[in-house]
C-alpha cells in the first residue's frame, strides 16, 4: 500500500464520484451547517397535491439501451455495489497532481447523506444532483457549482416530532436512483403536511433535466405497501439504504431509526416504474431486522439482495441477521432465499448487526463457488455466500474476524491483474502491511474460497471507500474522505 495524494474538501459533500477525463477532484458541491433549519425555494410546502394519487407510471425504453456515459446513476456506480469507477484518465500519476478546484461553488441547505449523482451531459450540461434532510433535490452545473435546477419534494420532519432518531431534519436520508433511458430521478422523502405529527415515507419520480414531478408519483408507502398482515408503518422507519432500479423496477430498502423505537421492520419494497400503483413489499416477520446498510439494495441482474439487522422478542428466525435474495420481478416472495448465520439469535441479543453494510455481489473466476454475495457485519467479520444459492442458517462459504470493531459504512470489492480486494471502514486485525481503520482483505479463489488479510491503513474520518481503475483492472486506487475527521480525500494503491 502507498499513500498517493490528499486533496483538502474542507466542508465539500462526500462525492466520491470522479468523472470526467479532466479528472478534477472540484466536482463536489459545498453545503451549508449540517442541521440547517430552513430549506430553500418554498420548501416548507407539500408537494403539489395533483399529483398525490398515482394515475400512471415512468415509460420503460424499449430497444437498444441508452448509454450514459460517465454518469454516477447509483450508489457507488454499479448494481453490485463493488464501488469501482472506471476513469483511463485517472493514473497514479495523475492522481498525485489533484487539486481541488476553486472556481466550482454549489451551495444548498440541509445535510447530505445520500451520495450525490452525476449525469453526462454527452456533451451538453453536467449535470451534478444533490439530496439533502431539508427535502429539497438540487441539480448543479458540474463545471461551475451553478443551480440548474431545484425541486422541494415537502416538509421535513424535525427531530422533536420523531419517535427516536439522531438526524435533524429527517427529509431525504437514502441515495436516489436515476433510470437514464426515460431520464428520471428516483427518490425516498420523509415529510410532513401538518409540522410532523404525520410522518409519510413518499418516492418521487422527477425528470433530471428541469426537476419537474413525473405523472403517477409520488406514490405514499404506507398506503401502499403490505406484507402478509404486516403494515408499514412510516414514523419509525428510516430510509437509509440506497435505491435501485433492476429489470424496470424501483427497489427500496428500510430499516429503523437510531434508538430501534417503535413497531418498526426490515422491509423491501418494489415499485414497477411504468405502473407505480402496483406495489410489492416483503417485511421481517419479527420485529426490527432493518436494512439500513447505505449502500441498500444489490443486484446481479437476476436478483436482488438485501441484508438485515437484528430483530427483537423472537426465538425462531424471522428475517434478521441475514442475507437475503429475492427474484428481480415485481412479485416478491413472502419466503425469499436467505442465509443466515448459526449466531443468529446471539447477534440478535447484542444488537450485532449484519444490516449496517449492504451485500456486495463478485464473480471469482476459478472457485468454487464462484458468483459470490459478501457481507459485513457489526461483528466484525467478512461472509462469503452462493449469491445463487444460500444456505438458510448455516456456516458461511467462509467467514473471517477481520476488524476489532463494527464495519457499518459502505464496503467496495475490486479486482486487479492478481488478486480480489474488499476495502472497508473498520479496524483491521489481519492487516499484512500498515494499520488503521481502512482495512482490506484478500479473496482467494478455492472451492471453497477463503478470505486472507492484506493492507491496512489509517483513515482519519468516516468516509466510505470507493475505486477507481483505468480499464477496470489496472492503476486500482482506493479512495476515502476524512467526513468527520481531517476533511481529505485521500488515495491509496
Amino acid at each position: 500500500m502507498r499513500f498517493l495524494c490528499s486533496v483538502s474538501v474542507g466542508c465539500l459533500v462526500v462525492v466520491i464520484a470522479v468523472v470526467g477525463s479532466g479528472c478534477k477532484s472540484g466536482t463536489s458541491p459545498k453545503r451549508s451547517t449540517d442541521n440547517d433549519s430552513g430549506a430553500a425555494g418554498g420548501a416548507s410546502g407539500d408537494a403539489p397535491a395533483t399529483v398525490d394519487t398515482p394515475m400512471a407510471g415512468v415509460d420503460v425504453a424499449v430497444g437498444p439501451p441508452v448509454m450514459a456515459g460517465d454518469s454516477v446513476l447509483m450508489h457507488h456506480k454499479n448494481p453490485s455495489r463493488d464501488g469501482v469507477y472506471v476513469q483511463p484518465a485517472l493514473t497514479h500519476a495523475a492522481a498525485a497532481g489533484l487539486k481541488l478546484d476553486p472556481s466550482f461553488n454549489a451551495t444548498f441547505t440541509g445535510a447530505v447523506y445520500a451520495q450525490p449523482l452525476f449525469v453526462d451531459g454527452l456533451g451538453g450540461k453536467d449535470l451534478v444532483i444533490v439530496a439533502t434532510e431539508s427535502d429539497v433535490i438540487y441539480a448543479f452545473d458540474a463545471g461551475s457549482g451553478a443551480q440548474v435546477w431545484m425541486t422541494p419534494l415537502g416538509t421535513p420532519v424535525p427531530l422533536a416530532k420523531m419517535p427516536c432518531g439522531n438526524i435533524d431534519l429527517y427529509g431525504v436520508t437514502g441515495t436516489p436512483v436515476i433510470d437514464f433511458a426515460s431520464r428520471t430521478l428516483f427518490v425516498d422523502a420523509m415529510v410532513t403536511p401538518d409540522d410532523g405529527t404525520t410522518k409519510q415515507h413518499k418516492v418521487f419520480a422527477l425528470s433530471i433535466d428541469d426537476g419537474s414531478m413525473k405523472s403517477g408519483w409520488p406514490v405514499d408507502i404506507a398506503a401502499n405497501a403490505k406484507s402478509g398482515a404486516t403494515t408499514f408503518e412510516a414514523a419509525p422507519q428510516s430510509q437509509r439504504g440506497a435505491l435501485a432500479i433492476v429489470n424496470g423496477i424501483l427497489y427500496l430498502p428500510f430499516g429503523g431509526l437510531y434508538g430501534d423505537c417503535g413497531n418498526y421492520h426490515g422491509w423491501l419494497v418494489a415499485i414497477p416504474i411504468a405502473q407505480p400503483t402496483q406495489v410489492q413489499a416483503w417485511a421481517t416477520t419479527a420485529r426490527a431486522g432493518g436494512s439500513w446498510g447505505p449502500s441498500g439494495v444489490a443486484s446481479d441482474g437476476a436478483r436482488v439482495f438485501i441484508t438485515t439487522g437484528n430483530t427483537t422478542g423472537t426465538t425462531t428466525w424471522g428475517g434478521g441477521e441475514a442475507l437475503v435474495s429475492f427474484p428481480a420481478t415485481a412479485a416478491l416472495p413472502m419466503a425469499p432465499s436467505y442465509w443466515a448465520p448459526k449466531n443468529w439469535h446471539d447477534l440478535d441479543n447484542g444488537d450485532v448487526d449484519l444490516g449496517g453494510t449492504a451485500p456486495v455481489i463478485v464473480d471469482l473466476p476459478g472457485s468454487t463457488p464462484s458468483h459470490l454475495a459478501v457481507a459485513f457485519g457489526k461483528d466484525g467479520n467478512v461472509y462469503l455466500e452462493d449469491a445463487t444459492n444460500l444456505g438458510g442458517v448455516n456456516d458461511a462459504v467462509a467467514q473471517v474476524h477481520a476488524a476489532s470493531n463494527e464495519i457499518i459504512t459502505a464496503a467496495v470489492i475490486y479486482t486487479t491483474a492478481t488478486a480480489t480486494y474488499a476495502a472497508f471502514k473498520g479496524n483491521g486485525t489481519m492487516c499484512t502491511s500498515g494499520s488503521g481503520s481502512l482495512t482490506t482483505v484478500k479473496i482467494v479463489p478455492g472451492a471453497p474460497p477463503a478470505i486472507m488479510g492484506s493492507w491496512c491503513t489509517s483513515l482519519n474520518g468516516f468516509g466510505s471507500p470507493i475505486v477507481t481503475t483505468t480499464d477496470g483492472h489496472a492503476d486500482p486506487i482506493v479512495w476515502a474522505v476524512g467526513a468527520g475527521g481531517n476533511g481529505l480525500l485521500q488515495g491509496f494503491d
